[in-house]
């Protein structure tokens, strides 16, 4: 068993997905359920503050109470539904190929786990639409090869909560000096120093005037050889203005 690991948020770090993919796959349940709301991406930024699909309907429909919906007498049975909806548009979203990954994304979990690392990914969103967006942007051989994929209801809390990647940690059987993570929102960054593991940001479309204190460095991407990640905040770990399994290394043998 390896003794590191490489442990990425999915949406806005192995793809910008929830620009493209949730926010338009929400608004396509709402326009066929007929229900008299549409979010805006002003409205949906405010949102992603919420961790959780399920959560951010729940927390904009107890924000606007004059909205009555069919089925609000049972609102968690309603909540289920539509996001079990919406998740079905988004992986044909995401199937169709219209969401490309993120630059850098496949190259560094490809030396990740060529050096050794191991690689899983842990998420608020629903372990389906993780393992379509994985395939999506790594293929199935490289997706095959990653430790785990979390996400969903697996734990009772979500991001900002640290419960996710403690999870993660139990699964792969290491301590938080041991792993590092990608994350691109401020929730998830939370979540991530709350669990005691350092933490790479690259900022997305909704999260790039977010703040990052805690971050070891922040990035507009993780690079790639013909286009340089630009540094925004923190410590230069860039190699060659990427983000490499060597920046990776860099950051295990200060946490040790």
């Amino acid at each position: 068993m390896s003794e590191h690991a490489l442990i990425l948020d999915c949406d806005g770090v192995l793809a910008d997905t929830e620009k493209d993919g949730h926010l338009v796959a929400f608004n396509q349940v709402f326009d066929e359920a007929g229900y008299p709301f549409r979010w805006s991406e002003d409205e949906y930024a405010k949102l992603l503050k919420v961790g959780g699909g399920k959560e951010r309907l729940k927390a904009y429909l107890l924000d606007h109470p004059e909205i009555e919906l069919p089925g609000m007498d049972d609102l968690d049975a309603l909540l289920a539904e539509v996001h079990r909806r919406k998740s079905y548009d988004y992986q044909q979203i995401v199937n169709g190929g219209h969401i490309p990954g993120r630059p850098g994304i496949k190259r560094l979990v490809e030396e990740a786990l060529d050096g050794g690392w191991q690689v899983a990914v842990a998420s608020t969103s629903a372990v389906p639409s993780v393992e379509a967006v994985a395939v999506a942007v790594f293929g199935q051989a490289t997706r095959d090869r990653l430790f785990g994929i979390y996400g969903g209801d697996i734990v009772k809390a979500k991001k900002p909560a640290p419960d996710i990647y403690l999870y993660a940690l139990e699964q792969l059987g290491l301590e938080p000096s041991q792993a590092v993570v990608v994350e691109d929102s401020e929730s998830g960054a939370k979540a991530a120093a709350a669990a005691g593991i350092a933490h790479i940001v690259t900022v997305s479309h909704f999260t790039k005037n977010d703040p990052f204190p805690a971050a070891r460095i922040v990035v507009s991407d993780l690079g790639e050889p013909d286009a340089p990640a630009e540094l925004i905040a923190g410590d230069d770990v860039r190699h060659d203005g990427m983000i490499t399994f060597a920046s990776l290394q860099t950051i295990a043998r200060e946490n040790a």
